[in-house]
């Protein structure tokens, strides 16, 4: 679930409460926890934050961190430890046992299967469908992963040890563990007796999927060395670890988990492409002379992170720069492609770029950039579609009976014009023009009924063309369809909900503006957040909408609503009667 990075929604301090009613939801999941040790787990006065996440699936998951390191996550109202708790209670789950190459392959995204579990002479650990449960490498109790059983104990034992085992959901060396700390496993010894069965079965050749190779049909065969690891190599080092984030792995069936071909370059090496490959991008698409001079942080983080093509993201510390220095240092010197100078004390500026350089005219953009490119003018900037917003009006049972020939019951949208003919027919097939004035409708008792008001029923007998029609519309339910591209048309009843931009004060009268409803016009509130961040380079955060599921708002500080409403109106292209609150935007002062 892990496997690839994720993306933080929001990320807050626990509340007292809050932080009460999680140290009863893990007493309650995990019953072998004492108190103390869920008051260990979750001290009372140390910070704890909670991180609301969206998974590289879409799917939402909240984060328990203590001391920077996740301790437990939530799918679904279910809670589950992450390895760094399991580290400190390697007993809290039952565990499952396989063997280091397996390791591998859960890393990657695969489930455990049963061939490749290792059972002890004790037995399986008992469990039932959909328990929580680890993984456990042999020689070591250190969990290295998490899951849900997919069978119980005795379905297990029953199946022959063939099929799903475990739906691994995190493991060591994927996304949720590089989130804290980045420690490796600790070595726990495992009991004399299941060390000797595991010595057993190492010296008689076991296979990865847990047979032996004596007459044993092997589905997937990968030979372990026949003899057994130490503890000490079982866990993995630094280096080890970096080569098997960076390694292509593939799913138990033998399926590309990236989709992506292997690259025999180094990580180092790649990094060091990436970077040159979205600094040419930046100079080329971004870059303008008139900003120059341009403070080379505001250049990486402006112009160069934006370059970066979709699934990839720029981390100088993993090149052979180290520093952004260093790598500017290297383009100014080797290619010519910069000047780099220190306006003032320890800030450098670009001041110059070589736009009829080679290397620089004869790239070529890539054509998968990113979406989130921000800056205008940027040829990977993707062009937004507003959605086509249509108001529909509902029949009511009061009007049906003026629907009835249109065959149009109860429920049923119009748009405006259809509502319109429906009445012209109306009139002409009941012969209701009136023949003194053919600008007025005569009043027929349905038309009484539907139409007027109890006060006007004695008084009323003729109306204008124009009133008859605004007479009906009003009286009809008020919908809209909302057609965004690429998906299908969607109605809803009531009018269309505006963006709402507000500006509400926070401790110390400091001003935040918030942005409500963004998802309603398609708009993703993370990207409209990242983009809001990179222009006004203010903090900017997103929240739960308050009594509104599956919705969040923006919030940034100080008061942007110009910078909101230029994004809004002049990027996205939202017609501005659906953008409530730029009124408020602050006025220039005047000029002296």
């Amino acid at each position: 679930m892990f496997a690839k990075a994720f993306r933080v929604k929001s990320n807050t301090v626990v509340k007292g409460s809050d932080r009460r009613k999680l140290k009863t939801d893990i007493s309650t999941a995990f019953s072998s926890l004492s108190a103390g040790d869920v008051n260990h787990l979750v001290p009372n006065k140390e910070e704890l934050n909670i991180v609301k996440i969206y998974t590289h699936k879409g799917d939402a998951a909240t984060l328990y961190v203590l001391h920077k390191n996740p301790i437990f996550f939530q799918l679904e109202k279910q809670l589950f430890p992450t390895v760094y708790t399991l580290w400190r209670f390697p007993d809290m789950l039952p565990a499952l046992t396989t063997w280091p190459p397996v390791l591998q392959k859960l890393a990657g995204g695969a489930d455990l299967m049963l061939p490749g579990v290792v059972v002890s002479s004790s037995g399986l650990p008992e469990v039932n469908q959909g328990d929580c449960c680890a993984v456990n490498l042999v020689m070591n109790r250190a969990p290295v992963a998490v899951g849900t059983a997919a069978m119980s104990s005795a379905a297990m034992r029953n199946s022959g040890m063939k099929g799903k085992g475990v739906n691994i959901l995190h493991t060591y060396m994927d996304q949720l563990w590089a989130f804290g700390d980045k420690s490796n496993p600790p070595v726990i010894p495992v009991t004399d007796s299941m060390a000797q069965v595991e010595t057993e079965e190492c010296e008689e050749g076991m296979t990865v999927d847990g047979q032996t190779s004596e007459g044993q049909d092997n589905p997937e065969p990968t030979t372990v060395e026949t003899s057994c690891q130490s503890m000490q190599e079982l866990t993995l080092t630094e280096q080890d670890a970096q080569v098997l984030k960076d390694e292509e792995l593939v799913d138990d069936e033998g399926e590309d988990t990236d989709g992506e071909e292997n690259d025999s370059r180094s990580p180092q090496e790649q990094m060091d492409a990436l970077l040159f490959q979205c600094f040419l991008h930046a100079l080329k698409t971004k870059v303008k002379k008139s900003e120059l001079p341009l403070l080379t942080s505001n250049f990486l983080r402006n112009h160069m992170v934006s370059c970066c093509p979709r699934g990839k993201q720029i981390d100088i510390k993993k090149s052979s720069y180290k520093k952004l220095s260093k790598f500017l240092q290297c383009m100014q010197r080797d290619h010519s492609l910069v000047q780099v100078k220190e306006l003032s004390k320890g800030v450098e500026s670009i001041v110059e770029v070589d736009w009829k350089n080679p290397e620089l005219s004869s790239f070529s953009t890539p054509e998968d950039c990113r979406h989130e490119s921000v800056e205008e003018g940027g040829a990977c900037e993707v062009s937004f579609q507003p959605p086509e917003i249509t108001p529909l009006y509902g029949v009511t049972a009061r009007l049906e009976p003026l629907f009835q020939d249109a065959r149009k019951r109860k429920g049923a949208t119009l748009k405006a014009s259809e509502v319109r003919n429906i009445i012209i027919d109306y009139v002409k097939k009941c012969e209701l023009v009136n023949e003194t004035n053919k600008n007025y409708v005569n009043i027929n008792p349905t038309l009484c009924d539907c139409l007027l008001e109890k006060s006007e029923y004695h008084d009323v007998e003729k109306l204008m063309w124009d009133d008859l029609i605004t007479r009906t519309l009003s009286k009809m339910q008020a919908c809209h369809e909302v057609l965004v591209p690429g998906q299908p048309p969607m109605v809803k009843k009531g009018q269309m909900e505006p963006i709402e931009i507000t500006v509400a004060s926070r401790g110390s009268n400091k001003k935040v503006t918030i942005i409500k409803n963004l998802e309603a016009f398609g708009l993703d509130p993370a990207v409209v957040a990242d983009i809001l961040q990179h222009r006004v380079q203010a903090s900017c955060i997103l929240q739960d909408s308050p009594g509104v599921k599956n919705k969040v708002l923006v919030q940034v500080q100080g008061n942007q609503i110009q910078h909101v409403g230029k994004i809004l109106l002049d990027q996205y292209h939202i017609p501005r009667k659906y953008v409530q609150g730029l009124d408020k935007a602050p006025k220039p002062g005047k000029k002296k």
